[in-house]
């Protein structure tokens, strides 16, 4: 089995952090969200891995090959992006007519796919697609099953609902989705979407199975997604220390990586402190990932994602905050005192 994971789309709703960086780069618990696919496709027994890209495609490529995975991966670019179901269709030749698992590349799950994968062997159905009971189902894309769990209808963001079960954004396909794929035509969004696919499949009579996730899962496609997906994760790491701490007091599970140095400051986990980061007379709070070569001087931050290079100086108290790469944010001193912003596009600032 191979496996397509999907990094492309423009992260409309993630600017201004997308206007330089692709969305599935975004760091979870200091990981790219894009690692967490692969790893999961790599823990179910792939050994080919295609990747989608779109804008930003050789920031993807350069971030995916700085890690040696333990599988073949070939970069596939999509362009614009024109549905799930093209990107199927772009990479018809690498897929070569075997089945696949297609994993959007902006998902996490916390238990990974390898029970899917063995529920998808041991069925052998012509697809199977992953669902998770929510509390809107209206908000998202949700299958209709008959008494024997099978897939019935996909219906988008319905407004009466026929279930409370939503597409996760992992699929399990054998090569016959290639045909689906071809017979649909565009939506509404101008796109060939893969609910169309599989509906084809049913309306055509092909088996398709559901395979329920009940750990947890996030669609990372929004600033509070990330923050979310930022606890699950901080949730369940292991305490490590690799820095140096010099006067310090470190609290509950914190991860605080090599050529770190903690000064006067006081760490409480969950949270992870990246490479090479300077911490000084501050408080990091829980659920605070600190990538790497950052400095934080003379400020409190909790809940929240501070990226690779920044630098954070006298700026009180921070929560709840995503911060982009290589952002200075500090305390002005000169008079008269105000507040002093150079703001990029679709920002938002609460003070």
């Amino acid at each position: 089995m191979k496996a397509l994971i999907l990094s492309g789309g423009h992260g409309t709703r993630l600017r201004p952090l997308t206007y330089s960086q692709q969305k599935q780069l975004i760091p979870v618990a200091n990981k790219p969200v894009l690692f967490y696919a692969i790893e999961d496709v790599i823990e179910a027994g792939v050994k080919e891995i295609g990747i989608i890209t779109g804008p930003n495609r050789e920031q993807v490529i350069e971030t995916v090959n700085s890690v040696d995975w333990d599988a073949e991966i070939t970069f596939i670019h999509q362009g614009d992006p024109k549905g799930l179901a093209h990107a199927i269709l772009v990479a018809e030749e690498f897929l070569d007519n075997e089945e696949f698992v297609m994993y959007l590349g902006d998902n996490i799950l916390r238990d990974g796919i390898v029970d899917h994968a063995n529920k998808f062997k041991e069925l052998n159905p012509d697809a199977l697609i992953l669902l998770t009971e929510v509390e809107e189902p209206q908000r998202f894309g949700v299958a209709e099953l008959d008494e024997n769990g099978r897939v019935k209808r996909l219906i988008e963001k319905p407004r009466v609902p026929p279930s409370n079960y939503a597409l996760v954004g992992v699929y399990f396909f054998k090569p016959i989705i290639i045909e689906a794929c071809k017979n649909i035509k565009p939506s509404w969004r101008n796109e060939l979407e893969i609910t169309d696919a599989i509906q084809w499949l049913i309306d055509n009579g092909y088996r398709i199975e559901a395979s329920i996730v009940t750990g947890w899962w996030k669609d990372t496609g929004k600033p509070e997604d990330i923050l979310e997906a930022n606890r699950l994760v901080l949730d369940e790491i292991d305490a490590k220390c690799e820095g140096i701490l010099e006067n310090s007091k470190v609290v509950g599970r914190v991860v605080i990586e090599k050529n770190c140095v903690v000064k006067n400051s006081i760490i409480k986990g969950p949270c992870v402190i990246g490479k090479n980061c300077v911490i000084e007379n501050s408080y990091i709070g829980p659920y605070t990932s600190i990538g790497d070569n950052c400095k934080i001087v003379e400020t409190e931050i909790e809940d929240s994602v501070i990226m690779e290079g920044s630098e954070i100086i006298n700026a009180g108290r921070i929560v709840e905050s995503l911060i982009g790469r290589n952002v200075v944010i500090r305390k002005g001193d000169s008079k008269p005192s105000g507040q002093r912003f150079v703001v990029g596009d679709s920002s938002q600032i609460v003070l």
